[in-house]
């Protein structure tokens, strides 16, 4: 009877996952794998649970990360992510120490400081976006071609 029991675990697991799809139930799935084979062996029930658990703790720790990094590979940044490297123009002489400055990137103003501390960038000028903290874009001039 005990190796029903884990077939119905490893259903259920990956039932979670298949709904989630969120990468955390499938690495229990695959304990609840190896518990079963183990179970059609006649392993003692309390060896099974120990298997199960060091299984999958080994699965999610060993696999997720690298299964994660070849999922993100192919998602294109959006939004914040995809500012980086983006260019914009000067609407407003961005000046860190009196905390002015606003730069327009795809048609969106953003506020904006300069990545050198003591460099004013006047307005009109063209500037490519470093990073983005909160609200605020880091920038550096363009050099004129």
């Amino acid at each position: 009877m005990i190796p029903f029991y884990w077939l119905v675990a490893l259903a259920v697991l990956l039932v979670i996952e298949i709904i989630t799809l969120g990468l955390t139930t499938i690495w229990f799935a695959g304990g609840a794998l190896v518990a079963f084979i183990l179970s059609l062996f006649g392993v003692p029930w309390p060896v099974q649970i120990a298997v199960f658990l060091v299984v999958s703790i080994l699965l999610l720790i060993f696999t997720r990360p690298v299964i994660e990094k070849k999922l993100n590979e192919s998602r294109t940044k959006t939004n914040v992510n995809g500012m980086a490297g983006k260019e914009g123009k000067v609407t407003e002489t961005i000046d860190n120490f009196n905390q002015k400055g606003t730069v327009v990137v795809n048609g969106l103003e953003w506020t904006a400081r300069s990545s050198e501390d003591g460099l004013i960038i006047p307005e009109g000028s063209r500037v490519t976006i470093n990073e983005v903290k909160g609200v605020k874009v880091f920038v550096t001039p363009l050099k004129d071609k």
